[in-house]
């Protein structure tokens, strides 16, 4: 493993069990029947236990949008051209797309990050870290070198480092590049062993011919590379993407700083699986938004251990789910900081309380 990477793995400590703890006893004494606020107790024992503070507050959110294109699309695996990587990075930028309407909603500011985009682009808003021009034919051959996969990880690293430095507390994952499911799911085969027709979907839409058509070519990337299941990095660089190595980098940065990390959907787990074999203790700091639509998604959160806090048949990736999870961090937080305990409202006898 890369030395940098290594040391940011071993900066990973557990939950601060003191803090969950007292967020819990917190929570014991709030104006409510035990147990009714139900699934944003539990997230707001997490977020006590990730941080380290019994109330912590987020005022400062950044969705990091890893952006790369993938040479296994000269195999047709995709319903959408390649050129749609770069339209809708500018997209992004303009502030036209779906996660920059959801973001504005939930107060997130939005970082794009070319890491791996087949063509130059220049924008005074995007950050550039190509690491190549997109990666190479995974059906042929290596989809990149292993210094060019441990390259994006550190990549996704250093935008967390400068996030942090600004202030930037809790991160939502989000990524753009056409044919970037195809490489999700050969990820999620390489490491988990998942048959390909169980985690490879539809993507942007594929017909049942050209889904087929889509098994066959993962089927034929895992055997022409034969990834190494027990070395993850050798698993992104055969089989993986920039801007999947992109986002493990970014859940191990963010976890070295005690910084929640919530997962989008298909695409961001994948890399959240990258980064659990990495850094098993990274998955701790893991926050799943939603359960996409795009098939395989649940089987992966599952192997995660992560429930999701949302289901509404979502497959549009970009940070869209992961930023409408951040209006349920936001909840759980304010339930904890504001909401009167029976002490402090004059209520007696709590534990007589009942709900209707």
């Amino acid at each position: 493993m890369n030395e940098l990477v290594k040391q940011y793995v071993e900066r990973i400590q557990p939950l601060d069990e003191t803090a969950s703890k007292e967020a819990a006893a917190h929570i014991a004494n709030l104006t409510v029947p035990p147990g009714s606020l139900g699934k944003l107790e539990s997230l707001a024992i997490r977020l006590a236990g990730i941080t380290g503070e019994t109330k912590p507050l987020f005022e400062r959110k950044e969705v990091i949008i890893m952006a790369a294109d993938h040479g296994v699309c000269e195999e047709g695996v995709s319903a959408f051209p390649q050129e749609v990587t770069p339209q809708m990075i500018l997209n992004f930028l303009a502030g036209g797309a779906a996660v920059n309407v959801l973001s504005r909603q939930a107060g997130a500011d939005i970082v794009c990050v070319d890491i791996g985009v087949k063509s130059d682009l220049a924008h005074p808003q995007l950050v550039s870290r190509k690491v190549r021009y997109g990666t190479a034919n995974m059906a042929k051959g290596p989809a990149m070198s292993r210094e060019e996969a441990e390259q994006s990880i550190l990549t996704g690293i250093a935008v967390v480092e400068e996030a942090v430095a600004q202030g930037v507390r809790i991160f939502v994952t989000g990524e753009m590049g056409i044919g970037n499911t195809t490489a999700s799911s050969a990820v999620m085969c390489a490491l988990t062993g998942t048959p390909v027709k169980e985690a490879a979907g539809r993507g942007t839409g594929l017909t049942d011919e050209r889904l087929l058509h889509k098994i066959g070519v993962i089927e034929k990337a895992l055997a022409v590379n034969a990834p190494d299941a027990a070395d993850p990095i050798d698993v992104l660089a055969k089989v993986g993407g920039l801007e999947i190595g992109g986002l493990a980098g970014v859940i191990l940065g963010a976890a070295a700083h005690r910084c929640p990390v919530v997962i989008d959907g298909f695409i961001s787990s994948a890399a959240a699986l990258l980064a659990r074999a990495i850094c098993p203790l990274a998955a701790e700091y893991m926050i799943a938004s939603h359960a996409s639509h795009e098939q395989g998604h649940r089987l992966l959160l599952q192997e995660l251990g992560l429930a999701p806090m949302l289901d509404l048949d979502m497959r549009i990736g970009e940070g869209t789910g992961g930023v409408l999870g951040l209006t349920l961090v936001d909840a759980a937080c304010r339930i904890v900081r504001e909401m009167a305990t029976f002490e402090s409202a004059g209520i007696s006898g709590g534990e007589a309380v009942t709900s209707e």
